[in-house]
């Protein structure tokens, strides 16, 4: 059992009674409806094993079996870290068939906070109403949309925004500064029972780095990995992310070591060069979204290519080439340019590099 001091949920603008959820009377409209109310009925159960499906940031992408007592940790150190109660109300518009929405539904149970929950889309906060909202979790793409819509200011509705599952992109990072919502970048995995580290992205606490969680130990490997230690799992997680600690709570993420591209003798990290060719994109006036990888190449072992989606007229695409060329160093200019329609996207809507490289790659 757990905490919860609600008798009710609101589930896409209805109360629905927790007891019907919960004696299987309760009908669920769509898919969302139906992975929530069956979650909520397995957690009630006492359940203490439940199964998830990894994303790959520690490997091949796997099911896994986390513990009750897991989630309830994260749950507890999540609440610590950003000052939430019983009686807070949170947004759930995340599946929960993923990590990130279902520990939004335990965080709810655990620390007691009123649940509202809307089925995902593009812009959660549409069907929203007044209330205030203490504490929610978006991907990326649910926050650039919502601040490109015709009501942007509902984000100052929310109090506390987690922001997780890929990178927020630079213009949408320039936009969030106004709100006086506090938006932050998690750092975590399925493996790591959601986050284990937290990055200020508004106010004038804003940082590049991250903050861990209370309780959790971090450390580097030989490769200069991320080792997370915490007291929600056993042993140590040794992680593909390339890090630089700061101290022994803080550290800047900087990119995937399994990325790294070796031209020449020289090593190029995608993801810094990306932030590098980020500003050549909006000094142009670029938004298309982008990035960095490479191909065989018989001289230097691999050349680094630039991958574009949507639509870039040739005359754009040869004074992007130039402004490349002429802003960063040979070794990591890249040598070509490939505009593709459309990205492949993983299920929880990070862009597939190696998926979307096999298709440059039979051109």
């Amino acid at each position: 059992m757990s905490p919860y001091p609600f008798d009710t949920l609101l589930v896409n603008a209805r109360v629905v009674s927790l007891n019907d959820v919960l004696q299987q009377h309760a009908a669920f409209r769509d898919a969302f409806e139906e992975s929530l109310f069956s979650f909520i009925r397995e957690w009630h159960s006492g359940a203490e094993q439940f199964s998830q499906h990894t994303s790959g940031s520690t490997g091949m992408p796997k099911n896994i079996s986390v513990t009750r007592a897991q989630m309830t940790t994260s749950a507890r150190l999540t609440a610590e870290a950003l000052g939430l109660k019983t009686g807070d109300t949170a947004l759930l518009c995340l599946s929960p068939d993923f990590i990130a929405g279902k520990m939004m539904v335990v965080r709810c149970l655990v620390t007691g906070m009123k649940m509202i929950a809307i089925t995902p889309s593009a812009n959660p906060l549409e069907q929203l109403g007044p209330e205030t909202i203490d504490f929610t979790a978006m991907v990326p793409y649910q926050v650039h949309d919502i601040l490109r819509s015709s009501h942007p200011e509902k984000l100052q509705q929310l109090g506390s925004l987690l922001i997780g599952g890929a990178a927020l992109d630079d213009e949408s990072l320039a936009m969030l500064q106004p709100f006086r919502c506090r938006c932050y970048a998690t750092y975590g995995m399925t493996e790591t029972v959601s986050h284990i580290a937290l990055k200020k992205l508004n106010g004038p606490d804003a940082t590049d780095d991250y903050k861990t969680l209370p309780g959790i130990v971090i450390s580097q490997d030989e490769r200069e990995c991320l080792v997370i230690g915490a007291p929600h799992f056993d042993g140590k997680i040794v992680t593909n992310d390339v890090v630089q600690i700061k101290d022994a709570h803080t550290f800047t993420w900087l990119g995937r070591w399994d990325n790294i591209i070796n031209t020449g003798g020289m090593k190029v990290m995608p993801e810094d060069l990306e932030t590098e060719i980020g500003k050549v994109f909006r000094a142009q006036k670029i938004n298309n979204r982008f990035f960095v990888g490479s191909l065989p190449d018989s001289k230097l072992g691999s050349r680094v290519i630039l991958i574009v989606e949507g639509h870039v007229p040739a005359p754009l695409r040869e004074t992007l080439m130039a402004r490349l060329r002429g802003q960063l160093p040979g070794y990591k200019t890249p040598k070509e340019i490939f505009v593709v329609p459309r990205f492949q996207y993983t299920g929880s809507d990070k862009i597939n590099r190696k998926e979307t490289l096999k298709g440059i790659a039979g051109l």
